[in-house]
């Protein structure tokens, strides 16, 4: 015969603890993203921005700066992990300090670029 301890399951007090612990490392990914004049929708590898037009709008998004430098017609300059880039709609992705980024959109209010890091990085 042999002697095993028996498996017991999870408390709900360590259930609880488990729920917590994965909400708050959720949050602190979230917590890595921070903007003014800009909103932005991230997940593990790619954020996109939303800058508002006429405003000094920039955004931290996986551990780097996003800015909105200006817009003129479909063509758009963006700084992005300290290097300013001109993106028009439609264009291939151009890379920045280990990052691709795209302009998915530009109207009169809006400039919508996506950043996402390079598989390679």
């Amino acid at each position: 015969m042999t002697n095993r301890p028996a498996t017991l399951p999870p408390s709900p007090i360590r259930r609880a603890a488990g729920l917590f612990a994965g909400l708050a490392l959720g949050l602190a990914v979230l917590a890595g993203c921070s903007s003014q004049g800009a909103s932005t929708d991230c997940g593990l590898d790619a954020c996109t921005v939303t800058f508002e037009r006429g405003v000094d709008a920039s955004a931290t998004i996986l551990g780097v700066e996003a800015k909105l430098v200006g817009a003129e017609g479909d063509q758009v300059t963006v700084e992005v992990a300290g290097e300013q880039l001109t993106l028009t709609t439609g264009q291939q992705a151009t890379e920045a300090g280990g990052f691709a980024v795209t302009l998915d959109s530009v109207t009169d209010q809006q400039v919508k670029i996506r950043v996402s890091r390079n598989p390679g990085n």
